[in-house]
């Protein structure tokens, strides 16, 4: 198969930084456009992360490549959609309302930004979750606003552990309420000079604005049922507590869950062991061989020891174990990479699994 052109918008951020890394040398796609804002417009990529200090503002552990640096960014207002064959956006929210249906109206478009993630046209997607399920939304989306492509968000990266885990259990047992409090790793709120740095040595910050109601929203949706044009949102009751830790990366989340029906912690480390993700088959490079993977050890999982398990990929649970307080109650500790999964590496498993199954180029 002939590789697809990709577009990575927002390419001098930390999300693009991170798109880019996990594009690099991929078998499928080639990165041929990069765009960013119109002061890094003109400029070869190598210079485009270089501040006029001298600082090279590079985040990720890993190098870009060669060919990568000496493309020349293009402005992302100006770029030609149509010169490509997908388009990963990892721009912020507004910048996306207004960018991401110019890009649809002639290529697919795979966002990491919140902007549409709740249109009633538009699925909200996890790796492995409800992609095959929600997908057909689509051709409605589609349909309505005109576009040749489409605009495919991914999740709020708070979300990703919780939902991956339960779903399992909500396929054999059913789900009726969730209870959850994260441990959020600073990565998640992006950089800011230092100062973000200082807040967070010895402390932890009991609050991270909106994110509870993306918890609560996102996971009723993930886990809803496809409608007429629209997608109805899962029964489960979602109450969530977001906070920021002093972990560099990975979102750790205390849950606990009523269950439809009785669940022993054995039954339900057996069923996410089980789980048989959406691409579960599709021999996707990105995809992790084990979802989910449950510890014994009740000091597991830690975000130091197990947020890169398969690659940054898999969701990490321990601590399985009855909830005397809710009705067949259970609850677990989870972890989840909110810069692998839950962010650009996410999204090119997500591009491959549309590859694979032919939903691109269609």
């Amino acid at each position: 198969m002939k590789p697809l052109r990709i577009a990575v918008v927002g390419a001098t951020g930390i999300a693009g930084q991170q798109a880019l890394v996990a594009l690099d040398a991929h078998p499928w796609f080639t990165v041929t456009t990069l765009a960013a804002s119109a002061r890094s417009a003109g400029k070869p990529y190598a210079e485009a992360i270089r501040a006029e200090n001298g600082a090279r503002l590079w985040w990720d552990k890993t190098e870009p490549s060669a060919d990568v640096l000496d493309l020349v960014v293009q402005d992302a207002s100006k770029m030609d959609p149509g010169s490509v064959d997908l388009i990963l956006s990892c721009i912020e929210a507004d910048a996306a309302r207004e960018l991401e249906p110019k890009f649809a109206r002639a290529t697919p478009t795979l966002s990491s930004a919140s902007a549409f993630r709740y249109e009633t046209d538009t699925p909200v997607v996890v790796p492995g979750v409800n992609l095959a399920a929600h997908f057909p939304l689509i051709e409605h989306q589609r349909k309505a606003r005109g576009w040749k492509g489409f605009v495919l968000p991914q999740s709020n990266c708070t979300v990703v552990g919780p939902v991956v885990s339960l779903k399992p259990l909500l396929d054999r047992f059913g789900v009726k309420r969730v209870l959850l409090t994260t441990m959020q790793g600073i990565s998640g709120a992006g950089r800011a000079g230092g100062v973000l740095g200082l807040d967070m040595i010895d402390n932890l910050i009991p609050f991270i604005p909106k994110e509870e109601e993306k918890v609560a929203k996102e996971a009723v949706k993930i886990f809803g049922r496809l409608g007429e044009g629209s997608i109805v949102p899962h029964p489960m009751l979602v109450g969530a507590t977001c906070t920021r830790a002093a972990v560099l990366d990975g979102h750790t989340a205390a849950v606990a869950v009523e269950l439809e029906k009785p669940c022993s912690p054995e039954d339900a480390a057996a069923a996410m062991r089980a789980f048989g993700a959406d691409y579960a088959g599709m021999d996707l490079p990105s995809a992790p061989k084990r979802p989910i993977i449950v510890h014994d050890d009740p000091f597991r999982p830690q975000p130091r020891l197990d947020r890169d398990a398969e690659g940054g990929m898999a969701t990490s649970v321990g601590r399985l174990r009855p909830e005397p307080a809710l009705p067949n109650g259970l609850k677990y500790v989870c972890l989840s990479h909110n810069t692998a999964i839950g962010a650009s590496k996410g999204l090119v498993l997500t591009a491959e699994y549309l590859y694979r199954a032919g939903l691109l180029g269609a």
